[in-house]
């Protein structure tokens, strides 16, 4: 890898830790450049690389949101807990369950995110008052379908995590992104425990792109705090857009017909 294939994966990471500050979605410009700069590596050192160095920017974003905001803990670690688990079996079902049956259904609900959070203007400005019970149930199954998907699959967990904890526990945009940055953080350690003793991490370019992810959760993190959930908001739904489009590119192209 060359010094300027190096430098284009330190920016990407920079601004793939503030997007997923923010709003999630920094997958979605840091695998695609890591497969361009190291085209020789596999698929699975590749994704490894990648949960090493955003699992750092994940940290760091949760601790900011944590010194900033008075974080829903409960929910978000009981969620995070039934993710860990479940994360390990989507990875399980990565070898006969083809990943093409996947993207459609996925390209289905992320319109369906988009269409209901755009004709709906109060959708994450006001709390909406959820029984204990009935938390802990959605929180258990909401953590179990999204570790699965993320081990499975994982392109938009992030982005489906805040639109969960709005719209199934009132949470407003800001308080889901914390909520979700904890839950990532639990699934991203599930998939390095798998990548790390597989010898599955381009251990010196993780670290370094770490920090720079690091810096992007840092601004990333106050930015979102500083703006609230009305900016939160415009971001999650950009962030949404573009991830569709590039399923809906991705399902053409499978379908023959670009």
């Amino acid at each position: 890898m060359g010094e300027w294939d190096l430098l284009a994966l330190l920016v990407v990471a920079l601004l793939a830790g503030f997007i997923d500050a923010v709003a999630g979605g920094g997958g979605l410009i840091q695998v695609p450049t890591l497969f361009t700069a190291l085209p020789e590596e596999s698929p699975a050192r590749v994704f490894g690389t990648n949960k090493l160095s955003s699992i750092f920017g994940t940290a760091n974003a949760t601790w900011r949101y944590a010194r900033r905001l008075e974080m829903p803990w409960a929910l978000a670690l009981r969620t995070a807990i039934a993710a860990f688990a479940f994360s390990f079996a989507g990875a399980a079902v990565v070898d006969w369950l083809p990943k093409a049956v996947v993207r459609p259904v996925v390209l289905v609900l992320l319109v369906g995110v988009i269409v209901y959070t755009a004709l709906r203007p109060d959708f994450g400005k006001a709390g909406l008052l959820v029984a204990e019970r009935v938390a802990r149930r959605r929180a258990v199954l909401m953590g179990a379908v999204m570790g699965f998907y993320d081990g499975f699959f994982g392109p938009g967990t992030g982005s489906f995590l805040v639109f969960g904890f709005v719209r199934f526990f009132g949470l407003d945009f800001l308080r889901a992104t914390s909520a979700a940055k904890v839950v990532n953080l639990s699934t991203n350690a599930a998939a390095l425990c798998y990548f790390v003793p597989s010898g599955n991490v381009i251990v010196v370019t993780g670290l370094m792109m770490a920090m720079a992810n690091m810096v992007g959760a840092q601004i990333g993190a106050r930015a979102a705090i500083r703006h609230g959930s009305g900016f939160v908001r415009w971001v999650f739904l950009g962030v949404a857009v573009v991830l569709a489009s590039k399923f809906g590119f991705d399902t053409l192209r499978e379908l023959g017909f670009t």
